[in-house]
């Protein structure tokens, strides 16, 4: 027997914390009677995930996106603005397969880069959960250039809130450079920038783990294998 928010994640529904939600708001029901977390299920218990029987064995599904600048990455959004599921390399996968697939860790709608979409629910959890650790790089460009007591401050740990970003910068050219970080915070990077004086032009993610961007163009979708990831 599996928790209720494993097997949710697992069948590619939602990331497991977006399944603890789901279950917290009552909108799992486990055969006909509302679920709770802590509930456990087996092969034969049958599951509900707002009002849908959920699907346990499905294909797995690996894409990456270069995310345009200027759209959103939801799935709703209430002012009706553009979003990664309105650019045609999605639409047309989602006739190809019948769903959308979720996107793997957020980038806010000024910047640009690498989104992973899949319908794996747990490598969802392993790229997104803080104890992994993953790593993700980003290529920025800023005015002024980053200076060296800088780069020394954000390796030793710069103090955002109430605790400290690590960050390693690498590839310096001129006003360009990479920085690499190990967590998920909310714009972390361009509040750390903006704590340093930074004004940001360029904020690209361009890998996250083994996962790299490499030349695709904005605004389209690459099939990848689970190997690569």
């Amino acid at each position: 027997m599996e928790r209720l928010q494993k097997i949710i994640a697992n069948a590619g529904f939602c990331s497991r914390r977006k399944a603890e939600e789901l279950i917290e708001k009552g909108k799992v029901k486990l055969n006909n009677k509302l679920a709770k977390l802590g509930d456990k299920a087996e092969e034969s218990d049958k599951i509900t995930v707002e009002g849908k029987a959920l699907e346990r064995k499905q294909k797995n599904y690996y894409y990456i996106l270069n995310k345009p600048k200027g759209i959103l990455v939801t799935k709703d959004d209430p002012q009706n603005r553009r979003t990664i599921y309105n650019l045609k390399a999605l639409s047309q996968l989602k006739k190809e397969i019948g769903f959308d697939l979720n996107y793997v860790g957020r980038l806010d709608g000024a910047s640009e880069g690498l989104l992973l979409l899949t319908n794996d629910g747990e490598l969802n959890n392993k790229l997104t959960h803080p104890k992994h650790e993953s790593e993700k790089t980003y290529q920025v460009r800023t005015e002024p250039s980053i200076t060296k007591e800088d780069i020394t401050k954000l390796k030793n740990g710069l103090l955002i809130e109430d605790r400290k970003l690590f960050a390693k910068i690498s590839n310096i050219n001129k006003n360009t450079f990479d920085i690499t970080i190990k967590e998920g915070r909310n714009r972390i990077i361009r509040i750390a920038l903006k704590k340093l004086k930074y004004k940001i032009y360029l904020l690209k993610r361009i890998s996250m783990g083994n996962i790299k961007l490499g030349n695709l163009e904005q605004g389209e979708i690459k099939k990848i294998s689970i190997k690569n990831i």
